[in-house]
């Protein structure tokens, strides 16, 4: 055995000596650069100059005609983008001409933008978006391009004030308190959240207060974390019953800080603290707006605001009710005005406060002709004794708002009250609804 397995051997590495000494094995020859005759001939034999000339052309084909799409682009998103923003307009009552853009968002200089201009999409936060001035502003911002997300626990608020928006891809209805906290990544905080109206805010003053003071500090602390720009909406109130005559923003006014209003006027006030602190202890930016008497479509029937009270009581062929001798007197905005002055001064780099309201004073008698003159000519006037710790007299100063923010109100009492009406005599005549409280 031991002889067979060397020959075997032996016969094996035979066979191996000759492949050793021959060259090591290449797997893959290197193959000689071709000339550039042969490298034409193989052009023209394969076809393969057919296919390079048909590139070039489709390619050039791509680089002429991709100018003019870009541009026909363009005009479509104009158009599409111009009549949204018109339609937009028309819904809501405001001249096209004023749905303009700003540059930039969280801060930074004013500048108009013509519609279709591309600036910067802001993802926004509307708290009391559902009421009777946010759901007017959420229009407005919708109108412009940003994202907007409404905050409503629906006391005051109306989800019919907004289901004109429900198929929007930019908008967003939370059903949420502020008194309790929530976090949202946003770039704006418009912090409307609050009942208004002295029936509402008198229904349950503690909720009130907590609205004011909580639910601020809760915005403010958004605010914080995220780095947004915070708009606070506070009120005339905080002027009380003015011992000043116009009021302007330096005036600290005269407040009943025990009476049936104070859960309102120094909740606002207080709100109004809360800002400033947060804006010089932790460097928000914060904006504070003094809003006057406003009216304008979507109020509630039976709010007890005056302008309200005389509209509804008059459609529904009731006496209009004065308290006391009718000789106060009050201011009244149309609401298109106000959202101009509340994206204004967002977008400026004023802290305020800014009064905003229209500077046209009437007293209640002067106000219950000019609904009598619009509506029903034979109206009658019930005069009631007077609520407590109502203002005598409220005008605002708006210098400082026309000098810094180039902003002051169009729409007279005369030219706004009838649209306020018909959306009235809608409501009242076809649904039958706002009993009140």
């Amino acid at each position: 055995m031991k002889q067979l397995h060397k020959q075997m051997s032996s016969k094996r590495d035979e066979e191996t000596i000759p492949m050793s000494q021959s060259s090591p094995y290449s797997p893959k020859t290197l193959k000689h650069p071709r000339s550039l005759p042969r490298s034409l001939h193989y052009l023209f034999r394969e076809q393969r100059l057919l296919f390079i000339l048909v590139g070039i052309l489709i390619g050039s084909t791509f680089f002429i005609l991709q100018p003019s799409l870009s541009r026909l682009g363009a005009a479509e998103s104009t158009s599409l983008i111009t009549r949204s923003v018109s339609n937009a307009a028309v819904d809501n009552n405001y001249p096209p001409s004023k749905m303009t853009f700003n540059y930039g968002g969280g801060g930074g200089k004013t500048g108009r933008v013509p519609v279709g201009i591309g600036r910067k999409r802001l993802r926004i936060v509307v708290t009391g978006g559902a009421g009777f001035v946010g759901s007017h502003l959420v229009d407005k911002l919708i109108g412009r391009g940003d994202e907007v997300i409404v905050i409503d626990n629906f006391f005051t608020g109306r989800k019919e004030n907004l289901v004109h928006l429900f198929s929007n891809p930019r908008f967003e209805l939370i059903r949420h308190d502020v008194v309790d906290p929530i976090l949202l990544e946003v770039d704006q905080i418009y912090h409307l959240a609050c009942p208004a109206s002295p029936v509402h805010y008198k229904y349950n003053p503690v909720k009130t207060i907590k609205t004011n003071v909580m639910g601020t500090l809760n915005m403010l602390g958004l605010a914080k974390r995220v780095g947004a720009r915070f708009l606070l909406t506070s009120t005339s109130e905080v002027y009380g019953d003015p011992l000043e005559h116009p009021q302007k923003e330096t005036y600290w006014g005269n407040v009943n800080p025990i009476g049936e209003r104070s859960c309102y006027d120094e909740g606002k006030r207080t709100a109004e603290t809360l800002a400033m602190d947060y804006h010089r202890g932790a460097g928000v930016e914060v904006r504070i707006a003094r809003i006057f008497n406003t009216y304008g479509p979507r109020m509630c029937l039976d709010d007890g605001r005056v302008v309200s009270n005389f509209v509804a009581q008059t459609i529904r062929k009731h006496p209009m009710t004065v308290y006391g001798d009718g000789k106060q007197t009050r201011s009244f905005q149309y609401v298109s005005d106000l959202v101009e002055g509340l994206v204004a001064l967002m977008e400026n780099d004023h802290v305020g406060p800014f009064n905003l309201g229209n500077p046209g004073e009437f007293t209640m008698l002067e106000l219950a002709e000019v609904v009598k003159e619009v509506i029903d000519p034979s109206a009658t006037i019930e005069f009631r004794p007077n609520t407590a710790d109502d203002p005598h007299k409220r005008k605002p100063d708006i210098s400082k708002a026309k000098e810094l923010l180039n902003w002051e109100p169009k729409v007279s009492l005369r030219d706004g009250l009838p649209r306020m009406v018909s959306d009235f005599r809608n409501r009242i005549l076809n649904e039958d609804e706002g009993k009140g409280l």
